[in-house]
Protein backbone atom coordinates (compact mmCIF):
# COMPACT_ATOMS: atom_id res chain seq x y z
CA UNK A 1 0.00 0.00 0.00
CA UNK A 2 1.13 3.42 -0.74
CA UNK A 3 1.78 5.96 1.88
CA UNK A 4 -0.64 8.64 2.10
CA UNK A 5 0.84 11.84 3.84
CA UNK A 6 -1.96 14.39 5.53
CA UNK A 7 -0.51 17.83 6.66
CA UNK A 8 -2.28 18.75 9.62
CA UNK A 9 -2.52 22.78 10.71
CA UNK A 10 -2.84 23.57 14.27
CA UNK A 11 -2.90 21.28 17.77
CA UNK A 12 -5.77 22.31 18.93
CA UNK A 13 -8.73 20.06 19.92
CA UNK A 14 -9.53 19.12 16.01
CA UNK A 15 -6.32 19.26 14.67
CA UNK A 16 -4.86 16.81 17.41
CA UNK A 17 -8.34 14.69 17.15
CA UNK A 18 -7.88 14.53 13.32
CA UNK A 19 -4.19 12.88 14.03
CA UNK A 20 -5.66 10.36 16.59
CA UNK A 21 -7.98 8.69 14.40
CA UNK A 22 -6.16 8.90 11.37
CA UNK A 23 -3.09 7.21 12.62
CA UNK A 24 -5.62 4.31 13.73
CA UNK A 25 -5.12 3.71 9.80
CA UNK A 26 -2.32 1.91 7.84
CA UNK A 27 0.29 3.53 5.28
CA UNK A 28 -0.09 7.24 6.61
CA UNK A 29 2.10 9.89 7.42
CA UNK A 30 0.98 13.18 9.68
CA UNK A 31 2.45 16.07 9.82
CA UNK A 32 0.81 18.18 12.44
CA UNK A 33 1.86 22.37 12.68
CA UNK A 34 1.51 24.40 15.28
CA UNK A 35 2.32 28.13 15.49
CA UNK A 36 2.27 28.67 18.71
CA UNK A 37 4.79 27.50 21.35
CA UNK A 38 1.50 25.92 23.54
CA UNK A 39 -0.16 22.95 22.17
CA UNK A 40 -3.88 22.87 22.44
CA UNK A 41 -4.94 26.11 20.49
CA UNK A 42 -7.57 27.87 22.42
CA UNK A 43 -7.73 25.22 25.25
CA UNK A 44 -4.43 25.47 26.43
CA UNK A 45 -3.25 25.54 29.85
CA UNK A 46 -0.84 28.19 31.08
CA UNK A 47 1.76 27.68 33.64
CA UNK A 48 2.01 30.60 35.61
CA UNK A 49 4.86 29.57 38.67
CA UNK A 50 2.54 26.27 39.21
CA UNK A 51 -0.88 28.37 39.00
CA UNK A 52 -2.81 27.10 36.25
CA UNK A 53 -4.59 29.31 33.99
CA UNK A 54 -7.91 27.35 31.64
CA UNK A 55 -8.26 30.30 28.88
CA UNK A 56 -11.83 30.66 28.89
CA UNK A 57 -13.36 27.70 30.75
CA UNK A 58 -13.56 24.44 29.15
CA UNK A 59 -16.17 21.85 30.45
CA UNK A 60 -15.43 18.40 29.12
CA UNK A 61 -19.12 17.42 28.41
CA UNK A 62 -20.70 15.77 25.61
CA UNK A 63 -24.01 14.55 24.57
CA UNK A 64 -22.32 12.28 21.76
CA UNK A 65 -21.50 9.35 23.21
CA UNK A 66 -18.33 8.94 20.62
CA UNK A 67 -16.71 11.99 22.60
CA UNK A 68 -17.11 10.88 26.05
CA UNK A 69 -15.75 7.40 25.39
CA UNK A 70 -12.42 9.34 23.78
CA UNK A 71 -12.09 11.65 26.52
CA UNK A 72 -11.72 8.57 29.15
CA UNK A 73 -9.55 6.75 26.49
CA UNK A 74 -7.22 9.12 26.90
CA UNK A 75 -7.35 10.35 30.38
CA UNK A 76 -9.69 7.66 32.65
CA UNK A 77 -11.97 9.27 35.41
CA UNK A 78 -10.82 9.11 38.89
CA UNK A 79 -11.84 6.32 40.76
CA UNK A 80 -11.19 7.99 44.50
CA UNK A 81 -11.26 10.93 46.05
CA UNK A 82 -9.07 14.33 45.23
CA UNK A 83 -7.77 16.61 47.77
CA UNK A 84 -10.85 18.91 47.71
CA UNK A 85 -13.12 15.88 48.12
CA UNK A 86 -10.81 14.85 50.95
CA UNK A 87 -11.08 17.68 52.89
CA UNK A 88 -14.58 18.35 52.88
CA UNK A 89 -15.90 14.73 52.88
CA UNK A 90 -17.54 14.42 49.67
CA UNK A 91 -19.13 11.71 48.08
CA UNK A 92 -19.03 11.00 44.33
CA UNK A 93 -19.87 8.48 41.79
CA UNK A 94 -16.18 7.32 41.03
CA UNK A 95 -15.24 4.89 38.59
CA UNK A 96 -13.57 2.54 40.89
CA UNK A 97 -11.57 1.00 38.48
CA UNK A 98 -10.35 4.39 37.74
CA UNK A 99 -7.18 5.89 39.06
CA UNK A 100 -6.19 7.93 42.20
CA UNK A 101 -5.79 11.86 41.22
CA UNK A 102 -3.86 12.28 44.67
CA UNK A 103 -1.48 9.68 42.87
CA UNK A 104 -1.72 9.81 38.96
CA UNK A 105 -1.91 12.89 36.97
CA UNK A 106 -3.31 11.23 33.82
CA UNK A 107 -6.44 11.72 35.17
CA UNK A 108 -9.97 13.17 34.79
CA UNK A 109 -11.61 14.75 38.19
CA UNK A 110 -15.93 15.13 37.93
CA UNK A 111 -16.45 18.74 38.86
CA UNK A 112 -19.66 20.56 39.83
CA UNK A 113 -21.08 22.98 37.41
CA UNK A 114 -21.82 26.64 38.96
CA UNK A 115 -21.77 29.10 37.11
CA UNK A 116 -23.92 32.00 38.30
CA UNK A 117 -24.17 35.98 36.75
CA UNK A 118 -22.77 38.84 39.32
CA UNK A 119 -25.70 41.77 39.05
CA UNK A 120 -26.89 44.67 41.22
CA UNK A 121 -23.43 43.71 42.97
CA UNK A 122 -25.61 40.29 43.83
CA UNK A 123 -25.78 36.70 42.59
CA UNK A 124 -27.89 35.45 40.37
CA UNK A 125 -28.09 31.89 39.18
CA UNK A 126 -27.01 31.12 35.72
CA UNK A 127 -29.60 30.30 33.95
CA UNK A 128 -31.83 32.33 35.74
CA UNK A 129 -33.69 30.60 38.17
CA UNK A 130 -37.22 30.31 39.04
CA UNK A 131 -36.85 30.44 42.98
CA UNK A 132 -37.85 33.25 46.14
CA UNK A 133 -33.79 34.66 46.02
CA UNK A 134 -33.95 35.63 42.28
CA UNK A 135 -37.26 37.33 42.44
CA UNK A 136 -35.40 38.81 45.98
CA UNK A 137 -32.65 40.26 43.71
CA UNK A 138 -34.36 41.59 41.25
CA UNK A 139 -37.26 43.63 43.30
CA UNK A 140 -41.07 43.54 42.92
CA UNK A 141 -40.58 45.84 40.13
CA UNK A 142 -38.43 44.23 38.10
CA UNK A 143 -39.89 41.16 38.64
CA UNK A 144 -43.71 41.72 37.68
CA UNK A 145 -41.70 43.57 34.66
CA UNK A 146 -40.45 40.15 33.68
CA UNK A 147 -43.10 38.57 34.05
CA UNK A 148 -45.49 40.18 31.96
CA UNK A 149 -42.40 40.80 29.63
CA UNK A 150 -42.53 37.19 29.15
CA UNK A 151 -46.17 36.57 28.22
CA UNK A 152 -45.99 39.03 26.07
CA UNK A 153 -42.85 37.12 24.25
CA UNK A 154 -44.81 34.35 24.21
CA UNK A 155 -47.94 35.72 22.58
CA UNK A 156 -46.16 37.66 19.69
CA UNK A 157 -42.90 36.05 18.32
CA UNK A 158 -40.49 38.27 16.85
CA UNK A 159 -38.42 37.29 13.27
CA UNK A 160 -35.49 35.48 14.17
CA UNK A 161 -33.20 37.68 12.63
CA UNK A 162 -30.68 38.77 15.09
CA UNK A 163 -29.26 37.66 18.92
CA UNK A 164 -31.34 39.95 20.43
CA UNK A 165 -35.03 39.19 19.10
CA UNK A 166 -33.82 35.04 19.51
CA UNK A 167 -33.01 36.31 23.19
CA UNK A 168 -36.27 38.06 23.38
CA UNK A 169 -38.27 35.22 22.37
CA UNK A 170 -37.32 32.98 25.03
CA UNK A 171 -37.08 35.38 27.83
CA UNK A 172 -38.99 38.18 26.94
CA UNK A 173 -37.07 41.84 26.68
CA UNK A 174 -37.02 42.35 30.58
CA UNK A 175 -35.18 39.44 31.41
CA UNK A 176 -33.48 40.04 27.83
CA UNK A 177 -32.84 43.87 28.88
CA UNK A 178 -31.29 42.74 32.42
CA UNK A 179 -29.24 39.59 31.81
CA UNK A 180 -28.30 39.42 28.15
CA UNK A 181 -28.06 43.28 26.34
CA UNK A 182 -24.85 44.82 28.07
CA UNK A 183 -23.01 40.88 28.55
CA UNK A 184 -23.51 39.90 24.73
CA UNK A 185 -22.12 44.08 23.90
CA UNK A 186 -19.52 43.51 26.19
CA UNK A 187 -18.63 39.83 24.84
CA UNK A 188 -18.54 40.52 20.62
CA UNK A 189 -18.00 44.34 20.85
CA UNK A 190 -21.36 44.79 19.67
CA UNK A 191 -24.95 45.09 19.88
CA UNK A 192 -27.24 41.77 19.91
CA UNK A 193 -29.44 43.60 17.28
CA UNK A 194 -26.62 43.47 15.03
CA UNK A 195 -25.40 39.95 15.64
CA UNK A 196 -26.65 37.21 14.00
CA UNK A 197 -29.46 34.77 15.50
CA UNK A 198 -26.81 31.90 14.48
CA UNK A 199 -25.04 31.78 18.03
CA UNK A 200 -27.34 32.00 19.93
CA UNK A 201 -28.80 28.73 18.31
CA UNK A 202 -25.18 26.96 18.26
CA UNK A 203 -24.35 27.86 22.02
CA UNK A 204 -28.11 27.84 23.60
CA UNK A 205 -29.97 25.59 21.25
CA UNK A 206 -32.36 24.76 24.22
CA UNK A 207 -32.71 27.28 26.17
CA UNK A 208 -35.39 29.04 27.73
CA UNK A 209 -37.52 30.55 30.17
CA UNK A 210 -40.24 27.43 29.51
CA UNK A 211 -37.08 25.05 29.40
CA UNK A 212 -36.36 26.31 33.02
CA UNK A 213 -39.05 25.91 33.95
CA UNK A 214 -39.82 22.18 32.95
CA UNK A 215 -36.10 21.34 34.22
CA UNK A 216 -37.32 22.72 37.74
CA UNK A 217 -40.45 20.53 37.64
CA UNK A 218 -38.44 17.45 36.47
CA UNK A 219 -35.36 17.81 38.68
CA UNK A 220 -36.33 15.95 41.57
CA UNK A 221 -37.01 13.18 39.71
CA UNK A 222 -33.82 12.64 37.80
CA UNK A 223 -30.99 10.89 39.12
CA UNK A 224 -27.28 11.96 39.17
CA UNK A 225 -24.90 10.98 36.38
CA UNK A 226 -22.36 12.07 34.51
CA UNK A 227 -24.42 11.12 31.45
CA UNK A 228 -26.59 13.82 31.39
CA UNK A 229 -27.49 13.53 27.32
CA UNK A 230 -30.91 14.61 27.96
CA UNK A 231 -29.93 18.06 29.23
CA UNK A 232 -29.89 20.97 27.77
CA UNK A 233 -25.98 21.72 27.99
CA UNK A 234 -26.69 25.20 30.07
CA UNK A 235 -28.36 23.52 32.43
CA UNK A 236 -25.92 20.47 33.35
CA UNK A 237 -25.22 19.80 36.86
CA UNK A 238 -21.23 18.08 36.64
CA UNK A 239 -19.21 17.36 34.00
CA UNK A 240 -15.16 15.87 34.04
CA UNK A 241 -12.20 18.15 33.40
CA UNK A 242 -8.64 16.85 33.57
CA UNK A 243 -6.38 17.35 36.80
CA UNK A 244 -3.87 19.95 35.53
CA UNK A 245 -6.57 21.58 33.13
CA UNK A 246 -7.91 21.17 29.17
CA UNK A 247 -4.04 21.73 27.86
CA UNK A 248 -3.30 18.78 29.76
CA UNK A 249 -5.51 16.71 28.05
CA UNK A 250 -4.02 17.58 24.78
CA UNK A 251 -0.82 17.82 25.53
CA UNK A 252 -1.28 14.28 26.35
CA UNK A 253 -2.98 13.58 22.94
CA UNK A 254 0.34 15.08 21.46
CA UNK A 255 2.77 13.14 23.33
CA UNK A 256 0.54 9.64 22.64
CA UNK A 257 0.79 10.47 18.75
CA UNK A 258 3.82 11.33 18.12
CA UNK A 259 5.17 8.01 20.30
CA UNK A 260 2.76 5.88 17.27
CA UNK A 261 4.87 8.29 14.56
CA UNK A 262 3.22 11.27 13.90
CA UNK A 263 5.33 14.30 14.12
CA UNK A 264 4.13 17.00 15.93
CA UNK A 265 5.91 20.49 15.34
CA UNK A 266 5.49 23.62 17.34
CA UNK A 267 6.44 27.03 16.60
CA UNK A 268 6.32 25.91 12.94
CA UNK A 269 3.63 28.00 10.47
CA UNK A 270 1.86 27.07 7.52
CA UNK A 271 2.31 29.96 4.94
CA UNK A 272 1.41 28.89 2.14
CA UNK A 273 -0.39 26.33 0.43
CA UNK A 274 0.05 25.12 -3.35
CA UNK A 275 -3.19 23.90 -5.44
CA UNK A 276 -2.16 21.74 -8.47
CA UNK A 277 -5.84 20.66 -10.33
CA UNK A 278 -8.06 21.76 -7.33
CA UNK A 279 -6.14 19.38 -4.90
CA UNK A 280 -3.82 20.44 -2.30
CA UNK A 281 -0.37 19.21 -3.51
CA UNK A 282 2.56 20.43 -1.01
CA UNK A 283 2.37 23.62 2.16
CA UNK A 284 4.97 25.98 2.99
CA UNK A 285 5.80 25.87 6.45
CA UNK A 286 7.57 28.88 8.35
CA UNK A 287 10.37 28.02 11.50
CA UNK A 288 11.54 30.80 12.93
CA UNK A 289 12.45 32.39 9.30
CA UNK A 290 13.49 29.15 7.86
CA UNK A 291 10.65 28.18 5.16
CA UNK A 292 10.31 24.23 4.24
CA UNK A 293 8.09 22.40 1.91
CA UNK A 294 5.56 19.98 2.52
CA UNK A 295 4.81 17.50 0.00
CA UNK A 296 0.60 15.99 0.81
CA UNK A 297 -2.09 14.24 0.10
CA UNK A 298 -4.77 15.32 2.14
CA UNK A 299 -4.44 18.60 3.94
CA UNK A 300 -6.58 19.31 7.16
CA UNK A 301 -6.82 22.56 8.25
CA UNK A 302 -7.68 24.15 11.21
CA UNK A 303 -6.60 27.45 11.04
CA UNK A 304 -8.44 30.75 10.74
CA UNK A 305 -10.23 31.45 7.28
CA UNK A 306 -9.42 34.18 6.34
CA UNK A 307 -5.84 33.48 6.75
CA UNK A 308 -6.64 30.41 4.90
CA UNK A 309 -7.61 31.97 1.66
CA UNK A 310 -4.84 34.37 2.22
CA UNK A 311 -2.49 31.40 2.05
CA UNK A 312 -3.75 29.56 -1.17
CA UNK A 313 -1.39 29.99 -4.30
CA UNK A 314 -2.14 28.32 -7.40
CA UNK A 315 -5.76 28.52 -8.11
CA UNK A 316 -7.69 31.68 -9.28
CA UNK A 317 -9.96 32.96 -6.66
CA UNK A 318 -12.74 35.07 -6.92
CA UNK A 319 -12.60 39.23 -5.80
CA UNK A 320 -15.59 38.45 -3.50
CA UNK A 321 -14.56 35.10 -2.15
CA UNK A 322 -11.05 36.83 -0.97
CA UNK A 323 -12.61 40.55 0.24
CA UNK A 324 -15.35 38.38 2.19
CA UNK A 325 -12.72 36.34 3.78
CA UNK A 326 -10.46 39.11 4.51
CA UNK A 327 -13.49 40.28 6.68
CA UNK A 328 -14.58 38.10 8.22
CA UNK A 329 -14.56 39.62 11.64
CA UNK A 330 -12.69 37.94 15.27
CA UNK A 331 -13.17 38.75 18.73
CA UNK A 332 -9.83 38.61 20.80
CA UNK A 333 -9.52 37.57 24.19
CA UNK A 334 -7.23 39.00 27.77
CA UNK A 335 -7.05 37.29 30.35
CA UNK A 336 -5.45 38.22 34.18
CA UNK A 337 -4.71 35.71 36.54
CA UNK A 338 -4.27 36.96 40.13
CA UNK A 339 -3.16 35.08 43.08
CA UNK A 340 -5.10 36.48 46.22
CA UNK A 341 -5.21 35.79 49.90
CA UNK A 342 -9.46 35.37 49.73
CA UNK A 343 -12.56 37.13 48.07
CA UNK A 344 -14.49 39.60 49.82
CA UNK A 345 -17.76 37.50 47.96
CA UNK A 346 -19.12 35.37 50.75
CA UNK A 347 -20.25 31.43 50.29
CA UNK A 348 -24.15 32.33 51.10
CA UNK A 349 -24.67 28.81 49.32
CA UNK A 350 -25.50 25.49 50.99
CA UNK A 351 -22.59 23.86 48.39
CA UNK A 352 -19.50 23.30 51.05
CA UNK A 353 -15.95 24.87 49.56
CA UNK A 354 -12.45 24.89 51.10
CA UNK A 355 -11.99 27.99 53.05
CA UNK A 356 -16.08 28.51 52.29
CA UNK A 357 -15.33 30.51 48.55
CA UNK A 358 -17.61 30.96 46.05
CA UNK A 359 -18.31 27.24 44.58
CA UNK A 360 -18.63 28.77 41.63
CA UNK A 361 -16.19 27.44 38.06
CA UNK A 362 -17.32 30.99 36.47
CA UNK A 363 -19.20 34.48 37.62
CA UNK A 364 -20.50 36.66 34.64
CA UNK A 365 -19.97 39.61 35.14
CA UNK A 366 -23.12 41.70 34.48
CA UNK A 367 -22.44 45.12 36.37
CA UNK A 368 -22.45 47.81 33.25
CA UNK A 369 -19.30 50.21 35.19
CA UNK A 370 -17.00 47.63 34.86
CA UNK A 371 -15.21 46.34 31.63
CA UNK A 372 -14.73 42.81 32.66
CA UNK A 373 -17.01 39.80 31.42
CA UNK A 374 -16.02 37.07 33.00
CA UNK A 375 -14.34 35.60 36.38
CA UNK A 376 -13.15 32.48 37.04
CA UNK A 377 -12.09 30.45 40.14
CA UNK A 378 -9.50 28.01 39.29
CA UNK A 379 -9.88 25.97 42.96
CA UNK A 380 -13.13 25.16 42.00
CA UNK A 381 -12.40 23.67 38.46
CA UNK A 382 -9.76 21.49 39.79
CA UNK A 383 -7.88 22.30 43.41
CA UNK A 384 -4.70 20.74 41.59
CA UNK A 385 -4.60 24.31 39.30
CA UNK A 386 -3.11 25.96 42.57
CA UNK A 387 0.22 25.61 44.29
CA UNK A 388 -1.27 26.73 47.44
CA UNK A 389 -4.51 25.30 47.18
CA UNK A 390 -5.25 25.54 51.02
CA UNK A 391 -4.46 29.09 51.21
CA UNK A 392 -5.00 31.10 48.38
CA UNK A 393 -7.76 31.54 45.74
CA UNK A 394 -6.46 32.04 41.86
CA UNK A 395 -8.75 33.77 39.71
CA UNK A 396 -8.71 34.47 36.00
CA UNK A 397 -10.29 37.80 34.98
CA UNK A 398 -11.72 37.96 31.60
CA UNK A 399 -11.94 40.44 29.06
CA UNK A 400 -12.70 40.51 24.83
CA UNK A 401 -11.58 43.07 22.79
CA UNK A 402 -10.16 43.22 19.44
CA UNK A 403 -6.36 43.25 18.61
CA UNK A 404 -5.14 46.65 17.89
CA UNK A 405 -7.98 48.46 20.37
CA UNK A 406 -7.15 50.36 23.59
CA UNK A 407 -7.33 47.44 25.54
CA UNK A 408 -5.27 45.55 23.40
CA UNK A 409 -2.64 48.02 23.60
CA UNK A 410 -2.15 48.38 27.14
CA UNK A 411 0.45 47.43 28.94
CA UNK A 412 0.93 44.23 31.11
CA UNK A 413 1.39 46.52 34.34
CA UNK A 414 -1.63 49.33 33.62
CA UNK A 415 -4.04 46.02 32.11
CA UNK A 416 -3.39 44.74 35.32
CA UNK A 417 -3.85 47.42 37.44
CA UNK A 418 -6.99 48.30 35.66
CA UNK A 419 -8.00 45.04 36.08
CA UNK A 420 -7.71 44.73 39.97
CA UNK A 421 -8.99 47.82 40.79
CA UNK A 422 -12.33 46.87 38.78
CA UNK A 423 -12.78 43.95 41.06
CA UNK A 424 -11.98 46.17 44.01
CA UNK A 425 -14.53 48.72 42.97
CA UNK A 426 -17.46 46.05 42.79
CA UNK A 427 -16.37 44.39 45.95
CA UNK A 428 -14.86 40.80 44.26
CA UNK A 429 -11.52 41.32 46.19
CA UNK A 430 -9.45 44.09 48.24
CA UNK A 431 -6.96 45.27 46.39
CA UNK A 432 -4.33 44.47 48.91
CA UNK A 433 -5.01 41.08 49.27
CA UNK A 434 -3.24 40.30 45.42
CA UNK A 435 0.33 38.17 45.96
CA UNK A 436 0.91 37.97 41.76
CA UNK A 437 -0.29 38.81 39.08
CA UNK A 438 -0.08 37.62 34.79
CA UNK A 439 -1.62 38.53 31.93
CA UNK A 440 -1.93 36.51 28.76
CA UNK A 441 -3.49 37.74 25.08
CA UNK A 442 -5.40 35.56 22.63
CA UNK A 443 -5.94 36.25 18.72
CA UNK A 444 -9.02 35.60 17.46
CA UNK A 445 -10.24 33.60 20.02
CA UNK A 446 -14.22 33.57 18.85
CA UNK A 447 -15.45 33.96 15.30
CA UNK A 448 -17.93 36.70 15.29
CA UNK A 449 -21.32 36.31 13.76
CA UNK A 450 -22.05 39.60 11.78
CA UNK A 451 -20.68 42.10 8.67
CA UNK A 452 -18.70 39.54 6.20
CA UNK A 453 -19.90 36.54 8.09
CA UNK A 454 -23.28 36.58 6.21
CA UNK A 455 -21.99 35.99 2.86
CA UNK A 456 -19.42 33.19 4.48
CA UNK A 457 -21.14 30.62 2.27
CA UNK A 458 -19.26 31.61 -1.03
CA UNK A 459 -16.20 30.93 0.98
CA UNK A 460 -17.23 27.38 1.85
CA UNK A 461 -18.49 26.88 -1.56
CA UNK A 462 -15.15 27.43 -3.01
CA UNK A 463 -13.12 25.66 -0.55
CA UNK A 464 -15.32 22.94 -1.17
CA UNK A 465 -14.20 22.87 -4.81
CA UNK A 466 -10.30 21.57 -3.50
CA UNK A 467 -10.91 17.91 -3.09
CA UNK A 468 -8.55 17.06 -0.48
CA UNK A 469 -8.82 19.83 2.12
CA UNK A 470 -10.89 19.60 4.90
CA UNK A 471 -11.53 22.45 7.35
CA UNK A 472 -12.62 21.69 10.79
CA UNK A 473 -12.88 23.10 13.97
CA UNK A 474 -14.11 26.43 15.41
CA UNK A 475 -11.66 28.96 13.60
CA UNK A 476 -11.43 25.94 10.87
CA UNK A 477 -14.66 26.79 10.05
CA UNK A 478 -15.50 30.17 11.38
CA UNK A 479 -17.86 28.62 13.51
CA UNK A 480 -18.26 28.64 17.52
CA UNK A 481 -18.14 25.51 18.52
CA UNK A 482 -17.88 23.58 21.83
CA UNK A 483 -14.89 21.62 21.75
CA UNK A 484 -16.80 18.29 21.47
CA UNK A 485 -18.16 19.68 17.99
CA UNK A 486 -14.86 20.76 16.67
CA UNK A 487 -13.16 17.14 17.75
CA UNK A 488 -16.41 16.06 15.78
CA UNK A 489 -15.93 18.19 12.28
CA UNK A 490 -11.91 16.64 13.13
CA UNK A 491 -13.40 12.86 13.32
CA UNK A 492 -15.84 13.73 10.14
CA UNK A 493 -13.08 14.81 8.00
CA UNK A 494 -10.91 11.32 9.09
CA UNK A 495 -14.11 9.75 7.91
CA UNK A 496 -14.05 11.12 4.60
CA UNK A 497 -10.31 10.98 3.86
CA UNK A 498 -10.40 6.66 4.77
CA UNK A 499 -13.62 6.21 2.62
CA UNK A 500 -16.16 5.57 5.46
CA UNK A 501 -18.35 8.35 4.64
CA UNK A 502 -18.96 10.02 1.10
CA UNK A 503 -20.57 13.50 1.46
CA UNK A 504 -17.80 15.66 2.29
CA UNK A 505 -20.84 18.60 3.10
CA UNK A 506 -21.42 16.39 6.56
CA UNK A 507 -17.95 17.64 7.99
CA UNK A 508 -19.98 21.57 7.99
CA UNK A 509 -23.03 20.26 9.49
CA UNK A 510 -21.41 19.22 12.29
CA UNK A 511 -23.58 21.37 15.56
CA UNK A 512 -26.01 22.52 12.69
CA UNK A 513 -28.76 19.87 14.82
CA UNK A 514 -31.03 19.15 12.32
CA UNK A 515 -29.03 18.24 9.49
CA UNK A 516 -26.11 16.36 10.75
CA UNK A 517 -28.60 14.13 12.98
CA UNK A 518 -30.38 13.30 9.64
CA UNK A 519 -27.31 12.95 7.46
CA UNK A 520 -25.60 10.77 10.28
Amino acid sequence: MDKKTTVIVGAGPAGLTAAYELIKEPGQEIFVFEAEELIGGISKTINYKGNRMDIGGHRFFSKNDEVMAWWNNIMPLQGYPSIDDILLNRKKDYDHKGPDPEKADRVMLLRQRVSRIFYLRKFFDYPISLKFETFSNMGIKRTFNAGFGYMKSSLHKKKEDSLENFYINRFGQPLYRMFFENYTEKVWGIHPSKLGADWGSQRVKGLSLMGIVKDVVTKPFKKKSVDQKNVETSLIEQFIYPKFGPGQLWETVANDIKERGVKVEKKHEVTTINIENNRVVSVVVNNNGEEKTVPCDYLVSSMPVKDLIASIKGIEIDAEVKRIASELPYRDFITVGLLVDKLKIKNQTKIKTWNDIVPDTWIYIQEPDVKIGRLQVFNNWSPYMVSDFKNKVWIGLEYFCNEGDELWEMSDDEFIKMAIDELDSIDIIDKNDVNDSVRVRVKKAYPSYFGAYYEIDKVIEFLNRIENLYCVGRNGQHRYNNMDHSMLTAMEAVNHITGKIKDKDIIWAVNTEKEYHEKK
